[in-house]
């Protein structure tokens, strides 16, 4: 399955009618890359989206290569839209270890509803965070272990929401076992702020310390689709801080309705900041074209339904299929 990394109802719906022009035309770039000649597009990248089979990826083959991915990947809900386009390169050590380099590139739609009820858009493009990654995986006769630490330099926009203007880390470890066609597994992080693509593309950028839990199971239904079903927590602790991503620049405080995201562009308060919980669901096609994910979740804590996309495509591989 896709990970962390993965809108679905129909695309090019949702795309004209819910996106926005901006959206609308990333989506025609999306999906044209469907179309692409399929090469292992999961390898050495982390696409994201709903993220229900994890944020920890494999390292796969058994000899040393690099690798060059990309992946394009959003959440909606009735906030707004948060996409990136992420380019990452990196080098496989055999099985067990992979390193990985990546700076993403963000687009943003939503609009804002104030106090009095004036509703504007705010939509932008924005470079986010450089984020750098070494990942361990240690296959196993019961169970299957991998570690991944994620850290990211503050390259991105504060103004904008796209960074917290703070180097951060995320070590994330992962169990799962296969069983037939069904894949149970247990995530747990620790991280100083909220991973941008855990369960779906976040609406802000945080900072404060907090873990993260995530419990499910997966299932292969064909050789090119499978699902899985998850419950997620984030545990904050300490003083945190939010930059919204949908509130727009110097956006004061909308009278307290809704999410925090919503109420100003960066808020500082207690762990309820960026607390959250809830499930998700996620399809994951693979039909020899690209790896392409479709998911929903629900976050209790923030009273949002939110659908996410993820495509990953493995230009290394494409690449040299094409010179030959």
């Amino acid at each position: 399955m896709s990970k962390s990394p993965t809108v679905c109802e129909h695309c090019r719906v949702v795309s004209e009618k819910k996106f926005g022009g901006l959206s609308g035309a990333v989506f025609v770039a999306a999906a044209a890359l469907i179309f692409a000649p399929r090469s292992s597009a999961q390898f050495g990248a982390t696409s994201s989206g709903s993220g229900t089979s994890g944020s920890v990826i494999s390292a796969l083959g058994n000899r040393n290569q690099y690798s060059w991915t990309e992946s394009f990947d959003g959440s909606a809900n009735s906030d707004g839209q948060v996409m990136a386009l992420d380019s990452s390169v990196g080098y496989s050590f055999g099985s067990h270890t992979l390193v990985t380099t990546g700076l993403p590139v963000y687009f943003v739609h939503a609009t804002i509803v104030s106090a009095t009820g004036t509703s504007a858009t705010n939509s932008f493009t924005a470079l986010g965070d450089f984020h750098g990654l070494v990942q361990l995986s240690f296959p196993g006769p019961v169970i299957n272990f991998k570690t991944q630490l994620t850290g990211t330099a503050p390259t991105g926009s504060t103004s904008d929401g796209i960074s917290t203007g703070h180097a951060t880390f995320d070590w994330t470890n992962r169990w799962d076992r296969g069983m037939n066609q069904w894949t149970p597994f247990f995530e747990i992080g620790l991280a100083n702020s909220l991973p941008d693509t855990f369960i779906y593309r976040r609406p802000f950028a945080s900072f404060g310390m907090l873990s993260h839990f995530q419990a499910g199971t997966e299932y292969q239904v064909l050789d090119w689709l499978g699902v899985a079903v998850s419950g997620f927590d984030v545990a904050p602790w300490g003083s945190q801080t939010i930059e919204s991503r949908v509130a727009g620049k110097g956006a004061g405080s909308s009278g307290g309705h809704g999410p925090p995201f919503n109420n100003g562009q960066k808020i500082t308060g207690g762990s309820s900041l960026t607390a959250d919980n809830g499930f998700a669901t996620e399809v994951d096609l693979s039909p020899g074209k690209a790896d392409f994910t479709l998911g929903y979740s629900r976050s209790t804590h923030y009273s949002l339904n939110i659908f996410s996309f993820g495509l990953t495509v493995n230009m290394r591989d494409l690449l040299r299929r094409s010179s030959l």
